[in-house]
């Protein structure tokens, strides 16, 4: 037996010895040192290395995995299939720059639409790279990894790939939100699917009395009535014996002043005997519409013939033949003389910023304009 050995079973067989007795006292000072320093680590919060980790701590909090180690597929692939700019899994296309960073659509039609207002070169926001319709792609491979990943459904909380994730909510699921098949008369009602025969067996609106309903349903008249107004009022518009329409192109342009602000402005056309021109500008010519959330485009009409009588027109826009922009038609009237030759600035009614977005990404806005001439 080795001398090492012979120490160690003395300390412990003989601790009366003094040479022993003054090893246990090392040993237990250097146990309760080991002791205080990870009393030390738990109050601080630092974790020791093990197998599990809290499962109540959020899991951005986590340790990174080291390398060698395997995490679930889905976790690692996230970083590396998220969009450079917003940092989540893009919902629809991908489009990546010429180095291959990747941008969703939002994202990459707001980066143009802000360089647009700036009016600088549209730039990738992680090599810097420039970026363009022309220059970006679409990645159909990330799309379509994308789409097979699983995510969670917001109502009954279980994995679902994201591909048939909105199949799910809308049809599948027993936990969606629904609505009684009675609101149309009045019934407030909104609960997960599940529970929708047990309250529509029981729901009290079938059984309201005439006069009760009659409330509900002039409220719905009245919807009804404006809808009717608007097409009422395009077929009426059809019967005109002049109408006119043609495409129009709307193309950038800066003003002159110290800080210059974007407009658009068409060529001169031609329509019902009449030369024309459309303007139109940015949330009504804010300083820095780069900085608002909130996006809007707003147009006139400018008449640039000379007339030798009033000319009362009607006219609206839409969009073109090629563009998915989605705007709702608008009908806007006019007298037009040689001294009121400009209508005012009226709304572009287009449906929200998301849109507005698109076109401001575009080269140029390509519309479709109609004017019917009001007989006398």
């Amino acid at each position: 037996m080795s001398s090492l050995e012979e120490r160690d079973v003395g300390v412990a067989v003989a601790p009366s010895s003094s040479s022993a007795g003054l090893g246990v006292g090392a040993v237990g000072a250097a146990v309760e040192a080991v002791a205080g320093v990870a009393a030390m680590q738990e109050d601080v919060g630092i974790r020791r290395e093990g197998p599990e980790s809290d499962p109540d701590e959020p899991p951005k909090k986590r340790l990174k995995i080291p390398e060698g180690e395997s995490g679930k597929l889905e976790e690692r692939l996230y970083s590396v299939l998220c969009c450079t700019v917003c940092l989540d899994l893009p919902k629809a296309s991908v489009y990546q720059c010429t180095n291959g960073h990747l941008m969703c659509a939002g994202c990459f039609i707001h980066l143009l639409a802000d360089s647009r207002l700036k009016e600088e070169q549209a730039t990738c926001p992680n090599c810097r790279c420039e970026i363009s319709k022309n220059l970006c792609c679409r990645n159909l491979a990330v799309e379509k990894a994308v789409s097979e990943l699983p995510t969670e459904c917001t109502f009954c909380l279980k994995q679902f790939p994201r591909s048939s994730l909105e199949r799910h909510q809308k049809e599948e699921c027993q936990d969606r939100v629904t609505q009684c098949k009675y609101k149309r008369i009045g019934c407030p009602w909104q609960g997960p699917f599940h529970e929708l025969p047990a309250h529509e067996s029981e729901c009290s609106h079938p059984t309201k009395t005439g006069t009760e309903l009659m409330g509900i349903l002039g409220e719905m008249d009245q919807s009804h009535r404006r809808d009717m107004q608007l097409y009422n009022s395009i077929f009426s518009l059809l019967c005109y014996e002049k109408i006119g329409f043609t495409e129009v192109q709307f193309r950038p342009y800066r003003t002159d002043d110290f800080i210059t602000r974007l407009y658009y402005e068409t060529p001169r056309f031609t329509v019902l005997n009449q030369t024309w021109v459309l303007k139109a500008r940015v949330n009504d010519s804010e300083r820095n519409p780069n900085l608002s959330c909130k996006r809007t485009l707003s147009f006139q009409l400018i008449l640039k013939s000379k007339v030798n009588s009033a000319l009362e027109c009607s006219f609206l826009l839409l969009k073109g033949p090629y563009d998915d922009v989605r705007i709702k038609p608008v009908i806007y009237h006019h007298s037009f003389s040689n001294d009121t030759n400009e209508t005012e600035y009226v709304p572009l009614p287009i449906s929200d910023s998301v849109e507005c977005n698109k076109l401001l990404a575009a080269k140029n806005i390509n519309l479709r304009l109609f004017i019917f001439q009001v007989q006398k």
